[in-house]
Parts: C-alpha cells; structure tokens; sequence
C-alpha cells in the first residue's frame, strides 16, 4: 500500500497542475480582446444591431449575419431633429484602426445613439469592433442624412421621442 501513496501523489499532483493549464488554454466563447470572434460578441452583447441592423429588433435577432450593420433608414426624431443609424460596414471601411478609436474615444453624437457607452469600451474591445467589421466587408448603402429640427424627413417610418418636461 505504501508504494501506491507516491504514486497517487503523482497522479493528484499532475492533475493539480493540468487543470488550471487546460482552462487557461480552453478558447473563450468570446474570443480574445482585439479578435473578429471578440467583435461578434461584442456587437451583439452591445445592442449594435438593434438600430444599425435592419428589422433586428423586429425579428427577434434573426438577421443573416452578411446583412448586419448596414445602416438603417428608420428615423429617429426629437428636440434634436431626425438622425438615422449610419451603415458602419461602410463607416470603417473608410476608417484605418486609429481614427476608429480615435472617433470612437471623442464621438458625442446626436440621440438615440449611446456615445457615452462606446466611449466607456476598452481599446481591445473597440479594435475587435473594428476588425469585426471590416471583416464583413463593405455592403449596403449609406442611411439617410441627418434632418434639422423642423425639417422635412422623407422616411416613412419615424419613432418619435418627446421633448424634455417643463420646467418647474
């Protein structure tokens, strides 16, 4: 029996070491920062799609990934005027990764669009964006242009947000 007990601390030894080489080794679901697999993630976790996908949200997210992010003509109107979600597959196509993440560190843009959130990505989290889609390549045509206030808006369909309360 005795001769066992170096062997079992062999094996219980061996295995102590193992497993935590093996998970580190293991592939993330979610990639590595900076890596296509990463800005898939990303994008969808990020609520990307939602509004520069078209009909995303509509078909519960059963869109064909060849026709993510290619802008959409649905309006969005408020105090600010009407903005559109722009095509980001031709947005970074004409982008190198440094004016991505310089844009992406210094953008304040108009509503519904959250700026603040992309501002707050990490520079890994931003790049695997970028490479994410560029990896898609150029596809659709640019979303409409942006509408003053009061200007006339040519879409059909507009989500309108009301003004802000008045004051006390």
């Amino acid at each position: 029996m005795n001769k066992q007990r170096p062997i079992m601390r062999v094996i219980v030894l061996t295995a102590l070491v193992m497993i935590p080489v093996l998970l580190i080794a293991a592939p993330s679901p979610t990639g590595k920062p900076g890596s296509i697999e990463r800005g898939r993630y990303v994008v969808k976790i990020s609520g990307c799609n939602d509004c520069h996908t078209p009909a995303y949200a509509q078909r519960d997210g059963h869109v064909p990934e060849r026709d993510w992010l290619t802008g959409d003509s649905l309006g969005w109107s408020g105090p600010w005027g009407t903005t559109y979600a722009s095509n980001l597959r031709l947005k970074l196509a004409a982008l190198s990764e440094a004016q991505w993440l310089q844009l992406a560190h210094t953008a304040q843009y108009r509503p519904p669009m959250p700026w603040f959130n992309l501002r707050a990505m990490s520079d890994g989290d931003l790049r695997a964006v970028y490479r994410y889609v560029r990896h898609l390549g150029p596809a659709g045509v640019a979303a409409p242009a942006y509408v003053p206030p009061g200007g006339a808006v040519a879409t059909a369909v507009v989500v309108r947000f009301p003004g802000p309360p008045p004051a006390q």
